[in-house]
This record gives structure tokens, C-alpha cells and sequence, in this order.
């Protein structure tokens, strides 16, 4: 779902398909929405019934929470509960497989807003990363938005380079004494 070479994550098809629900649902009715993904549960409820001073600017995939946040209040102000239950995942519940299925036909259908779809314009980050598999080490591509895992990248490029530097200099001192 969109920002393809943003590497965009599955919340953001997780998000895009709970959007897709409240606007398929009646404002006036109220709604139990069963959600495999923690992430999603956490970024309604941070978002939902904060003060003024919370702001989405930075927010990973903040257009589409945002729409969330809006069809949320308009329910709210309709009086009609709306209820997010947590499942768990990849268990064979009946419940989240069938979820599963109605999102994947959702996001992929005329219905989605095509703004989704649009660069955010935000940093891309690209590196690779070691990967090991018995005595083999290969690498692998690796691209996303500023996140902790790109500032450990960067922070672990950082050492690795002052561990060749010294080394470097070290290795120069013995060879002229020797």
C-alpha cells in the first residue's frame, strides 16, 4: 500500500484497512473491530483523546491516522462506541483469518484513497546489512524512513569505522618499528 520505495511497513496497511472499516461503518452504529496488530492499537489509543499539545507531525504514516483520528471523533460525537479487541495473530482464529482476507481485498480495491499512495517525501535511508548463515556471510539491501533502527545503523557504521582507523594506525606504527 503505497510508498513502496519508502519501504512502508504493515501498520500502514494495518491502518489503511481499519480506516476502510470506520468508513464503511455507520457513524451512528457501533463497531467491534478485531486487530492482530499491536502497533495499530498503540498509535489509535496514544492519538485518540489527547490534549492539545499532541502533534502528528513525524508520525509514521500520520495521513492515514489521521483520516483514523477524524472518522473516530465523528463516531464518538454520533454516540456510537467503537471497540478495538486485540487478537492474536497467525493462530487460526476464524475471526482474524477472515480479517485478514477482507483487508487484503480492501487495500486493493477502488475504494482506497489514492493520497495513500503518495511519497511522504520523507528521508530515505539505504545500507546493507550482514547477514550470517553457518560460516557464510552475505548482504542484504535494506531501506527505510529515520527510525531507531537506522540510527543504530548509522551509530554501528560509525564504531566499525574508528575500529578501522585505529587498526590502520596501529598496524603503520608496527610496521615502522619493525
Amino acid at each position: 500500500m503505497g510508498r513502496e520505495e519508502e519501504e512502508s511497513s504493515s501498520n500502514r496497511l494495518e491502518l489503511a484497512a481499519f480506516v476502510l472499516a470506520l468508513c464503511g461503518t455507520p457513524v451512528t452504529k457501533s463497531m467491534l473491530y478485531l486487530c492482530d496488530n499491536q502497533a495499530l492499537l498503540k498509535a489509535v489509543k496514544r492519538w485518540v483523546g489527547e490534549g492539545g499539545k499532541v502533534t502528528l507531525v513525524g508520525a509514521p504514516d500520520a495521513n492515514i491516522l489521521l483520516e483514523a483520528i477524524e472518522e473516530l471523533r465523528k463516531r464518538t460525537t454520533a454516540g456510537a462506541a467503537t471497540f478495538l479487541v486485540k487478537v492474536k495473530a497467525h493462530r487460526g482464529e476464524p475471526a482474524d483469518e477472515e480479517a485478514n482476507i477482507q483487508a487484503d481485498k480492501a487495500i486493493s480495491g477502488k475504494d482506497v484513497p489514492t493520497e495513500w499512495h503518495y511519497r511522504t517525501n520523507q528521508a530515505l535511508f539505504t545500507w546493507q546489512e550482514p547477514r550470517r548463515k553457518g560460516g557464510t556471510v552475505s548482504y542484504e539491501d535494506r531501506k527505510s524512513t529515520w527510525n531507531s533502527g537506522v540510527q543504530k545503523v548509522i551509530r554501528q557504521g560509525s564504531a566499525e569505522e574508528e575500529v578501522r582507523k585505529h587498526r590502520d594506525r596501529v598496524t603503520r606504527t608496527w610496521k615502522q618499528i619493525s
